[in-house]
């Protein structure tokens, strides 16, 4: 357990997010030297979460989290989410908090749309505002735009309260990359130094035992279809505002009652088409939360798994360092006793020196007093 604390002390978590087609897979690519699959086409390619291959940097461990884009076109938001949301409770679950979030921008878009808009909105809830310090917004393609062009765009996202502003105010810093190996390590050497901190949305999951559905950026996914149908719902009312309002002469009733009708049917498959799409974004939820658990589940287990196995590793190398301790004890023990005999042998064999010294001196005393007698 002492091990994997050491590991996760070293080891830097990044998360790479941003809309589809942003150049996500590309920079985690360039940076990790990993080969992970990128989209070129019209459809995103990086349709579930991506890890790449832990790599050093700095002397620590970094490992990059690269996730599909929110306007991806195969996948509901809500299922983005729940994906993304799966992995991020799992790691949290782990101990590991994130050291810092990359949000890719192409400076090359003509305009921050809707949709572009929408993706901020949503990865604001999902960080946070006490996250957001550990945030880089990272502008990249600057090859396709001119130099001006795109610094004037990067002028605006940065000074618009409806794109970057609010999130840089809070302590995110702007950034380019322009796919190059150094662009991408300066990028990561800029967050390698935060302060780890748990996302809004880990916090949500795992300390409040909230489902992703209850979760800030769940609601704000959905905001948009709420949005819709207020809108539907004011055109129906300012419809029959009208028609309760207009006096029509007899010639014309027959040519109302068919616009009206016609008005009727249009609103009456408007109305099934939303009825059937919240049907599906509900069927959706309960299947992304469903596979969520199950996410859940595998990660827990695989995190079980690992824990074993290190705890297995710890207890075998306990083992074998108290045999190696055990061997050397003895080998000292022998040392001992084989200095012990050869002390003995020494003592022994200065007594048997003596001895034979005191005999010879006998002999001569002997020998003296015979020579005095004669």
């Amino acid at each position: 357990m002492v091990v994997a604390e050491t590991e996760n002390a070293k080891s830097i978590l990044i998360a790479v997010m941003g809309p589809t087609g942003s150049g996500k897979t590309s920079f985690v690519n360039v940076a990790s030297g990993s080969s992970l699959v990128v989209g070129g086409g019209l459809q995103s390619c990086t349709s579930q979460i991506q890890v790449s291959s832990p790599f050093l940097l700095n002397g620590r461990l970094v490992t990059l989290i690269d996730t599909p884009g929110f306007d991806d076109t195969q996948r509901s938001d809500s299922e983005i989410l729940n994906s993304i949301a799966s992995h991020l409770a799992s790691t949290y679950q782990a101990g590991q908090k994130l050291s810092g979030i990359l949000y890719f921008h192409r400076i090359s878009d003509f305009r921050m749309g809707g949709i572009s808009t929408k993706n901020v909105r949503m990865f604001r809830e999902l960080c946070g505002d006490s996250s957001l310090k550990n945030v880089v917004i990272v502008t990249n393609m600057w090859g396709e735009v001119a130099h001006q062009l795109g610094e004037a765009r990067e002028a605006e996202l940065a000074s618009q309260d409806f794109f970057f502003k609010p999130v840089l105010a809070k302590g995110a810093r702007m950034m380019r990359h322009n796919n190059m190996h150094q662009s991408a390590k300066d990028i990561l050497q800029s967050v390698m130094e935060n302060v780890p901190e748990a996302l809004k949305i880990q916090k949500e999951i795992v300390d409040e035992g909230k489902a992703v559905s209850q979760t800030a950026a769940a609601a704000e996914a959905e905001r948009e279809l709420r949005e819709q149908q207020e809108r539907h719902q004011q055109e129906m009312l300012r419809i029959q505002r009208e028609r309760e309002g207009t006096v029509f002469s007899d010639l014309c009733i027959e040519a109302i009652r068919a616009q009206e009708e016609k008005a009727r049917r249009e609103r009456e498959a408007e109305e099934a088409r939303i009825r059937a799409e919240i049907a599906e974004a509900q069927r959706r939820r309960e299947e992304a939360e469903r596979q969520m658990r199950e996410e859940q589940a595998r990660q827990e287990q695989r995190m079980r798994e690992e824990r074993a196995a290190a705890e297995r590793r710890a207890a075998e190398e306990a083992a074998e360092r108290e045999r190696q301790a055990a061997e050397a004890h003895f080998r000292i023990l022998q040392a001992q006793a084989e200095a012990e005999r050869e002390r003995w042998r020494l003592q022994e064999e200065m007594r048997r020196v003596e001895e034979e010294r005191r005999q010879a001196q006998a002999r001569h005393d002997r020998h003296r007093n015979d020579c005095i007698i004669a």
